[in-house]
């Protein structure tokens, strides 16, 4: 199994390295690649070292598997490139997700939707994930109306440079800023940039992924993406209206009897999720569960995960180990 990591150096290429790895993925090759300015460059990967190299060779060296986290530009250039090779793209940037022709994968939600066919697929935005993690056993079960879902995102999901400015000014340091404001004791309400409706492109991933994730538009989704001073791990308020009534007690148990989702909602010890319990894990933390008592059949809750593992490169390896598993590569 020859797998390329494109964008390796990166934050969620490092990422991606380490999750193959803690999860054993059946690497029997492996392709760093980066741009001109990390060639040479050595990546260890289980007690081995392999030198980075770039797009043009590693097409030419035929992976059985991209690993894409490297933007959209590079993924709409060069994903087609692997594919024409034979090669099967996992894609984490934004490039192929609202593409008609491309899957859009969760696993633990629409995996078994892949085929042989599908040479090029798109892993969601990060903050879609951990969203319809939680609201897929619930869709199911009580039929989703409307979501309202406001957003508290780590500046990791930016990218190191919002995390370096964020360190810097905890530091009282002056340096390069990748926001347009300071960020440290701030909260940012502009994630990505503005489109002419008034919404981020952020918000609008938030509206559009998860109808095609969960392959149903007869819900509708309303965001508010804000960016906080936090190192790591996403956060979610979501109000979600349902056709159907639900009981707190069988929510809470649908949610626990969930794959890849943990509850941690018990208001007498003050448990709930947070970034800091997020960190480094793969699940997605669901808890304030509790009904909106301003209108009927509404559920109020608070979702967290890692936006460097579930929210990108454990998802992406997740969608790598089911084609494995499935021959579809």
């Amino acid at each position: 199994m020859k797998v390329a990591v494109v964008g390796a150096t990166g934050m969620v290429g490092e990422v991606m390295l380490k999750v193959l790895e803690e999860r054993n993925f059946p690497v029997t090759d492996l392709i760093p690649v980066a741009s001109a300015r990390s060639l040479g460059k050595s990546i260890s990967f289980k007690g081995k070292d392999y030198k980075v190299v770039v797009l043009e060779t590693a097409v030419t060296m035929k992976p059985d598997i991209a690993l894409f986290s490297a933007g959209g530009d590079t993924s709409l250039e060069w994903a087609p490139k692997f594919a024409a090779v034979g090669t099967t793209v996992v894609d984490n940037s934004s490039a192929w997700r609202m593409d008609p022709t491309k899957k859009l994968v969760v696993p633990e939600i629409n995996a078994s939707e892949l085929t042989k066919t599908d040479k090029i697929i798109a892993n969601p935005n990060c903050s879609t994930i951990q969203l319809v993690m939680a609201l897929n056993p619930l869709h199911k079960k009580y039929k989703m109306k409307r979501v309202v879902v406001s957003t508290y995102q780590s500046v990791s999901g930016t990218g190191v440079k919002a995390v370096r400015q964020l360190e810097n000014e905890i530091a009282g340091i002056e340096g390069e800023m990748a926001y347009p404001y300071p960020i440290g004791r701030n909260a940012l309400p502009h994630c990505d940039v503005f489109e002419a409706n008034g919404y981020t492109k952020e918000e609008m991933k938030l509206a559009r992924e998860p109808q095609k994730i969960m392959n149903d538009k007869t819900f509708s989704i309303s965001a508010t993406a804000v960016r906080i001073p936090t190192a790591g791990g996403h956060s979610e308020s979501v109000n979600v209206q349902f056709e159907n009534d639900f009981d707190l007690a069988d929510v809470r148990k649908l949610l626990h009897e969930t794959p890849g989702v943990v509850v941690q909602d018990n208001t007498d010890t003050n448990t709930y999720p947070m970034p800091i319990y997020a960190h480094n894990k793969d699940e997605v933390f669901v808890g304030r569960i509790r009904r909106d008592e301003t209108q009927p059949n509404t559920l109020n809750m608070w979702i967290v995960a890692d936006n460097l593992r579930k929210g990108a490169a454990t998802n992406t390896v997740q969608i790598a180990e089911y084609l494995v598993a499935n021959n579809l590569v």
